[in-house]
C-alpha cells in the first residue's frame, strides 16, 4: 500500500534523486553503455506487490538483453516533475496529486491496479466481512496518513469516501504503518486504517486485514511525449 512505511502507507522515499544502482541487462559482448529502447535508462520506481521491479528486470533480460536500466528513488510528488524536466526518462507513479498552477505533467500510460486494504481490530464485527465496504467503515475512527507525507493518498481516500456518499470520522494520528497497526490492535477504542500493499501484507496480532470492496489504486508509467518505450512498457504490463 509493508511494515514501517510512512509515505502514504508505502515505503519512505528519502532524498532527491537517490540513485539505487544500475541493473545491467546485457547479452554477451554488449557495450557497457545503456542501449536505448525508447531512451529509458533512468527509471523512477515504486514498491509493489510481489517484487514487481525485479520481475520487470527479468522480463527485460529476455526481451531486450542489451538494455541497461538505472533505478532511482524519488519522493512521490517529485517523480512526475523529474520526468517532465528530463531528470528521469520514465517513472512509476500511483494516484497523482492535483496541484493547481503546476506545469503540465508527463504522459501517463496505465499499467495495473492493486487493491486497497483495511486494517481493523480483529474483534470488530466488520472484521468478519471478507470485503468490508467503505460506507460501513465510515463510522469507525480513521487513522489516515498526513497529506504532507504523501499528498496523493489522502486525496484518493477523500475522493473514495465522497463517491460512497459518506465522510470519515477522524481518528488518532497515523505515524507509520507498523506502529499504526500495532496501535489498532492494542487500543481500547476501535479504529482503522487503509493502505496498499508494498512488500507483502502485514501480519499483526489482534489486527484483521481485509481488501476493501471495489477500491483499488492505479499505477501508471509517466513518460515524456514521444514514442512509447516498447520493451519497458511490455515488461511492466507483463508482470501486472
Amino acid at each position: 500500500m509493508p511494515s514501517g512505511h510512512r509515505t502514504g502507507n508505502t515505503a519512505p522515499l528519502r532524498g532527491r534523486g537517490r540513485d539505487i544502482g544500475v541493473h545491467s541487462i546485457r547479452g554477451r559482448g554488449a557495450a557497457p553503455q545503456a542501449v536505448a529502447d525508447g531512451g529509458i535508462p533512468r527509471l523512477g520506481g515504486v514498491h509493489g506487490p510481489g517484487d514487481r521491479l525485479n520481475r520487470v528486470l527479468g522480463e527485460l533480460a529476455v526481451a531486450a538483453p542489451r538494455l541497461q536500466v538505472r533505478l532511482h528513488r524519488l519522493p512521490v510528488t517529485r517523480r512526475p516533475a523529474a520526468v517532465r524536466d528530463g531528470e528521469l526518462d520514465a517513472a512509476l507513479v500511483r494516484a497523482l496529486p492535483d496541484e493547481p498552477g503546476a506545469a503540465p505533467g508527463p504522459a501517463l500510460l496505465p499499467l495495473w491496479s492493486d487493491p486497497l486494504y483495511a486494517a481493523l481490530p480483529e474483534g470488530h464485527p466488520l472484521a468478519a466481512e471478507p470485503e468490508p465496504r467503505l460506507d460501513r467503515l465510515a463510522g469507525l475512527p480513521l487513522r489516515l496518513t498526513a497529506r504532507e507525507d504523501n499528498p496523493p493518498f489522502p486525496s484518493l481516500v477523500t475522493g473514495a469516501f465522497g463517491a460512497a456518499g459518506v465522510r470519515p470520522v477522524p481518528g488518532p494520528p497515523f505515524s507509520d504503518l507498523q506502529a499504526t497497526l500495532t496501535a489498532i490492535g492494542t487500543a481500547r477504542e476501535p479504529s482503522w486504517t487503509l493502505f496498499y500493499e508494498a512488500r507483502g501484507l502485514p501480519r499483526i496480532p489482534r489486527v484483521a486485514v481485509r481488501p476493501l470492496a471495489g477500491l483499488t489504486v492505479a499505477t501508471s508509467l509517466a513518460v515524456r511525449p514521444g514514442p512509447a518505450p516498447r520493451h519497458l512498457l511490455g515488461a511492466l504490463r507483463a508482470v501486472g
